[in-house]
Formats: C-alpha cells, sequence, structure tokens
C-alpha cells in the first residue's frame, strides 16, 4: 500500500483529495449505521464519477456494492476512492474487496484502514494480490476517524463512544425547585437531539428520569426531516431507533412508562437477584448488571453495550445524579450542552449533583471544541482532555 500525503497529492494526483472528500460527504449524511461504520465510496473513470455509494445500515448493500452497481461496466479501469479500508469478509452481505476485484478496478484508494481484526490489513493485501493498486490519503485519516469515533473506539478499546447531553439555563440550572424542566431550551434544539439520537446506537437514561419525566427518547421522524414512510424507505437518512436503556437498579420502571412503548428495542440493567423475570413487554430484556455500591457498574454496562449489543455509540440523557457519576468516572468523550437564554434562580436544580473537589488537580478538565447558535440558544460541545 501507497500514502501518499498532500503535498505528494499535489506533486501527482490533484483532483483525487476532491475525491475522497465527496466520499466522506456521502457517509457523514447517513444516521446511525451500528454496529457497522459509516463509509462512503466514490468511482472515477478518465476523470469522471461514474458511481457514488454509502452504506445506509446494518443488512444494506455496503458503499463499495452501491458505488459499483451505479457504475456498472464504466468501473473496469477506474479507481474506487473509499473511506474506509475495504472489507474482505461474509457478513450478512458478501466481501468488497470480491466486488472490488470483480469490477476490474485499477486502484483502490482508502482514507483510514479498518480497525476490525477480521479485516485490518487483509483487505489491502487481497487486493494487492489481485493486481490492483492501493494508495493511503494520509491526511484523511483524521476525518475518516472521525466519522466513525466509535466503530474505532468499540473495535480498539471494548467501549462505545460516549455523548453526555445535558440543557442548562444561563446560571447553570436544568430544572425549577419544584423539579419542572419541560422544555427549558427551543424547538431548534430539541430537533438538533432528535438527530443525535437518530446517529446513536443507543439512548442511556436512569430510572429516576423516566419516574419524574416519563420520556420516550425515540426518534420522531418529523423532527429530522422525515415523515414515516422516508423512515423506510429513504436509505440516505435511515433514522435507525437507537436501542433504549434504562439502568434500573431496584425494577421500579412501571409497565406503563412511555419509554417502553414500540419502535424499538429496551434493555433495563438492574443489580437486584430477581428470583423470577418480571415480563414488561415483548420488546423489552431485563438484564443483571453488576454491582458498584449498590448501583449499576457504569463501565461494566458499556462493557455490556459494546460486546453484546455492538454499539458504537451511546448518547446518555439522564439527570444530575447519573449524569455526574459518568463525569466522576471519567467515562464521557464528548459533552454536549444546550444553554437556553433563561435565568432559573439558586434555588433551581444543578446541572450535576457530583462529589465537591477539594483540589484543583481532581477537578474534572474538558476542550471546547465547537460553540454554535441554534435557534435562541447556544450548543456547547466539548471534548475529553
Amino acid at each position: 500500500m501507497k500514502t501518499l500525503t498532500n503535498q505528494q497529492l499535489e506533486n501527482a494526483h490533484t483532483e483525487w483529495s476532491g475525491y475522497m472528500q465527496r466520499a466522506l460527504e456521502l457517509a457523514s449524511e447517513v444516521q446511525s449505521t451500528t454496529p457497522n461504520p459509516r463509509v462512503g465510496c466514490i468511482i472515477v473513470k478518465n476523470s469522471q464519477i461514474v458511481g457514488e455509494g454509502w452504506h445506509a445500515a446494518a443488512g444494506c448493500a455496503h458503499a463499495e456494492a452501491v458505488a459499483l452497481e451505479e457504475a456498472q461496466e464504466k468501473a473496469q479501469g477506474g479507481i474506487a476512492f473509499v473511506t474506509l479500508e475495504p472489507c474482505c469478509h461474509t457478513g450478512r452481505t458478501g466481501p468488497c474487496t470480491d466486488a472490488l476485484i470483480k469490477a476490474g478496478l485499477k486502484a483502490v484508494v482508502i482514507a483510514v484502514l479498518d480497525p476490525d481484526s477480521r479485516v485490518s490489513g487483509k483487505g489491502v493485501r487481497i487486493l494487492e494480490l489481485a493486481g490492483i493498486e492501493v494508495f493511503h490519503l494520509e491526511d484523511f485519516e483524521t476525518y475518516a476517524r472521525d466519522l466513525n469515533l466509535g466503530y474505532f473506539k468499540r473495535q480498539e478499546k471494548g467501549l462505545p463512544f460516549v455523548r453526555l447531553k445535558l440543557a442548562m439555563s444561563l446560571d447553570g440550572r436544568t430544572a425549577l425547585a419544584s423539579g419542572e424542566s419541560k422544555w427549558i431550551t427551543g424547538a431548534s434544539s430539541r430537533s438538533d437531539v432528535q438527530r443525535l439520537r437518530a446517529r446513536s446506537s443507543a439512548v442511556i437514561t436512569g430510572v429516576n428520569t423516566v419516574l419524574k419525566d416519563d420520556p420516550a427518547l425515540n426518534v420522531r421522524p418529523e423532527e429530522i426531516g422525515l415523515n414515516e414512510k422516508e423512515l423506510v424507505t429513504n436509505a440516505h437518512s435511515l433514522a435507525i431507533q437507537p436501542l433504549r436503556v434504562v439502568l434500573d437498579s431496584k425494577l421500579q420502571i412501571p409497565k406503563t412508562a412511555r419509554i417502553l412503548l414500540p419502535p424499538g428495542h429496551i434493555k433495563i440493567f438492574n443489580t437486584s437477584n430477581l428470583n423470577e423475570t418480571r415480563k414488561l413487554a415483548d420488546n423489552v430484556e431485563i438484564l443483571q448488571a453488576d454491582a458498584d455500591e449498590r448501583r449499576v457498574d457504569l463501565k461494566s454496562m458499556l462493557r455490556c453495550l459494546a460486546s453484546e449489543f455492538s454499539c458504537n455509540d451511546v448518547l446518555i440523557e439522564a439527570g444530575p445524579t447519573l449524569s455526574g457519576s459518568f463525569i466522576e468516572k471519567e467515562l464521557v468523550d464528548e459533552l454536549i450542552i444546550y444553554i437556553a437564554p433563561i435565568i432559573l434562580g439558586s434555588d433551581a436544580k444543578p446541572l450535576f449533583e457530583m462529589t465537591g473537589f477539594t483540589t484543583l488537580p481532581k477537578i474534572k478538565k474538558f476542550h471546547v471544541f465547537e460553540v454554535v447558535k441554534i435557534g435562541d440558544d447556544i450548543k456547547v460541545v466539548l471534548t475529553k482532555i
């Protein structure tokens, strides 16, 4: 495999960076593809794009197959630009390496190697043995990884990428002293949260939030610009209902809770030694979790979501206590805070319930990655240092 930097691109294939950028754009527009990564592919022949493809969801055709289907015989002698190393194993679909070889391509250009041990480097070798040149555009590797932060983390560390979503007032409060908190932020922020859910493998909350707010925590297609029919038929914008996860150590969740309603599946982690399984609904599974001081062990739960349910990205939407616990245990990779232009006062509920820090070295620090205005609100994205 030949690795090319931007300088080498300028000297050799000046248009290649544009093709790879287009492939990345295709991949970025897709919602959750869990357990698979987001992938985009472009087929180029004589400096013309003859095929485009993206992987829409698990079980759907891979990006390379979609692009080759569009290109047909024009793919022969062409170049494929793929955001991730082509797979070489058989799952729900056949190996992409076989399809690329059969199409008669002369070269394949990738942005990053696949971290999956079944593929990593093997896909490249299979293509090269078949006489196809493989190039690695080194300067696009970070962008390609950023598209699939959860996939890479699950493959490399056995954990999902964890996002914690919060909404607060200007004075850092989340609810009035009475507990009333519905819709602190505006409609634009709420729609943005819907997109976050649609791009997540799972949404996690605690039983206290369920008992207090009775949230559904599902994806409402109309909020992200889709109707119910498009939710099923528009593969490019496919919004998969994320797995909904409730941490409920004593199994207090009522059968009437909105979060238990279809569509989608629900996993409830509890630490009680139940003599018999409590039946809630056909789409609900109760799991015995490891305990941490009589509460669900958070890291163990995340490992379970990664290993047993192949979750790449999880979104936490919880109250101040559970949110604080994830922060304290340093399990949060990205913090997303929506700030509403209101003041709730000092008696209102805080953003986190956490143990006080006695020395400065112990305080939790984050890097401000992005600040954007959404409607009348401000969205702040912070990343782990």
